[in-house]
C-alpha cells in the first residue's frame, strides 16, 4: 500500500463539523491501497470550539496517530477576556459590540496571520520530517483549516523537495464570509495574501469543497494553479446513516430542525418570518428544534419575529446523537450566512442532512453550490432573504404532505456519489496519479 501523511488539526476528540472530512478521508482510504498516517495536535493543548469524545471510536484500528505539542494564543486570549471573547470562525455567540470582543478580534486579524493556530506549525512540521523519514513517505495531505496548518507544507517542500503536496481546502481563506469581523489591516491583508498565494502555487495538487471555490482561486492565480485544482465535495458516511435508528415521524407537530453553529451574520429573519405569518394557519403546531451553538442575535431574532415560544435551543451533542436530531424531524433547516462569496459555501452538514433523507429548506443564495447541489438531488430548495412568501408557501405544501401520509423526499441517485467513501476514492485517485 502507498503510504501517506494526512495533516489536520481537528482530529478526534475535537467536535464539529470540520473533524469529519479527515476523519472518513481515513477510514476509506486503505480500500484504495493507501495506508495513512494522521498527524494532528494534542488535545490538551489544543484550541477546539467543541469536543466530541465520541468520535474517537471512528479511528480506524490500526492507524497510527501522532500527537503534537502547540502553542495556543487562543488561550491566552480567554485569560485575558474570558472564553465568550474568543473569536471563532463564523463568530457564533461572540457579543460584537462588545468593546473587549472587538479588541480580541483585531488582535486576531492583525497579529496571528494566518490564524490564531499558526503555533502549531513548527512542532508539526519537526514532528512530520521525522515521520517521513522513518517511513519513507512521499506524498502528505494537509485538510484545512486553519489555514496556517498549509504552512506545515511550505516547510516540508523546502525539507523534502521531492515531497508531493496535496492541500486540502475545505473553506476559501483570504476571502471568507468573515473575513471583515477580523478588522484587517493593510499589512495582515498583505501577508495573509502572501501566504495563500505561496501555498497555492507550492503545492502540487489543491483540492477544494466546490466549483466556485475553485473558480475563484482559478481566477485569482490563473491557469497554471487551475490545472492542479479538483473539486472533492464533503459528503456523508452510509455507516453512520445505518447506524442510526430512525423513528416513525410525529403527527402531533411538524417538526423544522437546524443542527450545528449559527452566528448572527447567518441572519436567519426571514425564515422566523414565515413561520410567525403561519400562526393560526396550519393544523398542527409548528416547533423549531436547533441544536449547537447559537448566538444571543439569533435568539433575539427570533424574539422579535414572535417565534421565541415555538423554539427549542439544544447545546451540541456528539455526532450520532446529531444525526438522530436530523432524523427525527420532518423538515431540516440550511442557513448559508450573508455576505460576500457565500456561494462557493457548502457544509458537511448539507450532505448529511441528505444523507438522512429529509427535505431541506435552505436560506442563501439561489444560484450557490449548496443551491445546485439541492436541486440535482431534489432534496429540498434554498431560498434568498427576500423570499418570504414564497418559503411559507412551500413549507405549507411540504407539511400538508407530511400530514397526508406522503413521503416529503424521494431520492433519485444523485446523492449517492456524495457518500464519504467516494470521496475517498477520488482523494485516492489523485495520490495514485503522482505514483505514474
Amino acid at each position: 500500500m502507498k503510504k501517506i501523511l494526512f495533516i489536520t488539526y481537528y482530529w478526534p476528540p475535537s467536535g464539529g463539523a470540520g473533524v469529519q472530512r479527515g476523519l472518513k478521508f481515513v477510514k476509506y482510504l486503505p480500500e484504495f491501497g493507501v495506508k495513512p498516517f494522521v498527524l494532528t495536535v494534542d488535545p490538551e493543548q489544543a484550541s477546539y470550539p467543541s469536543l466530541d469524545a465520541s468520535l474517537l471510536a471512528e479511528v480506524p484500528a490500526g492507524v497510527e496517530v501522532i500527537r503534537t505539542k502547540s502553542f495556543e494564543p487562543l488561550r491566552i486570549l480567554a485569560a485575558i477576556g474570558g472564553k465568550n471573547a474568543v473569536p471563532h470562525a463564523g463568530f457564533a455567540g461572540a457579543n460584537k459590540e462588545g468593546l473587549i470582543q472587538r479588541a480580541m478580534r483585531w488582535v486576531r486579524g492583525n497579529w496571528m496571520i494566518p490564524d490564531a493556530r499558526r503555533g502549531w506549525v513548527k512542532y508539526a512540521v519537526k514532528a512530520a520530517a521525522k515521520v517521513i523519514e522513518r517511513e519513507k513517505i512521499g506524498t502528505i495531505v494537509i485538510s484545512s483549516p486553519p489555514h496556517s496548518s498549509q504552512l506545515i507544507g511550505l516547510e516540508l517542500k523546502k525539507r523534502f523537495p521531492m515531497l508531493r503536496w496535496i492541500a486540502d481546502l475545505r473553506d476559501p481563506w483570504t476571502d471568507i464570509y468573515f473575513t471583515k469581523e477580523l478588522l484587517k489591516g493593510a499589512r495582515a491583508k498583505r501577508l495573509d495574501a502572501a501566504y495563500e498565494a505561496e501555498v497555492m502555487r507550492t503545492a502540487d495538487a489543491v483540492v477544494v469543497v466546490g466549483p466556485s471555490m475553485k473558480s475563484s482561486f482559478a481566477q485569482r492565480y490563473g491557469a497554471d494553479v487551475e490545472k492542479k485544482i479538483s473539486v472533492i465535495t464533503n459528503g456523508y458516511d452510509q455507516r453512520d446513516m445505518d447506524r442510526i435508528s430512525k423513528p416513525l415521524l410525529s403527527h402531533d407537530e411538524f417538526r423544522i430542525t437546524y443542527v450545528g453553529t449559527m452566528a448572527g451574520s447567518y441572519d436567519p429573519r426571514v425564515f422566523f418570518k414565515a413561520i410567525s405569518s403561519l400562526r393560526g394557519q396550519v393544523a398542527v403546531p409548528i416547533r423549531l428544534r436547533f441544536v449547537g451553538s447559537v448566538s444571543s442575535e439569533v435568539r433575539t431574532m427570533a424574539d422579535h419575529e414572535g417565534v421565541s415560544d415555538l423554539c427549542q435551543w439544544i447545546p451540541s451533542v456528539p455526532h450520532d446523537d446529531a444525526l438522530r436530531e436530523m432524523a427525527a424531524a420532518h423538515m431540516l433547516l440550511l442557513v448559508i450566512p450573508s455576505g460576500e462569496g457565500v456561494e462557493r459555501i457548502l457544509t458537511g452538514k448539507l450532505f448529511e442532512y441528505i444523507g438522512i433523507g429529509r427535505p431541506i429548506i435552505g436560506i442563501g443564495p439561489e444560484k450557490g453550490d449548496a443551491a445546485a447541489i439541492i436541486h440535482e438531488c431534489r432534496a429540498g430548495r434554498i431560498f434568498d432573504r427576500s423570499s418570504e412568501r414564497e418559503m411559507k408557501d412551500w413549507i405549507v405544501a411540504n407539511l400538508d404532505r407530511t400530514m397526508d401520509g406522503v413521503a416529503l423526499l424521494e431520492k433519485n441517485g444523485s446523492h449517492v456519489k456524495y457518500e464519504r467513501r467516494n470521496a475517498a476514492e477520488r482523494l485516492a485517485g489523485i495520490i495514485a496519479n503522482f505514483s505514474r
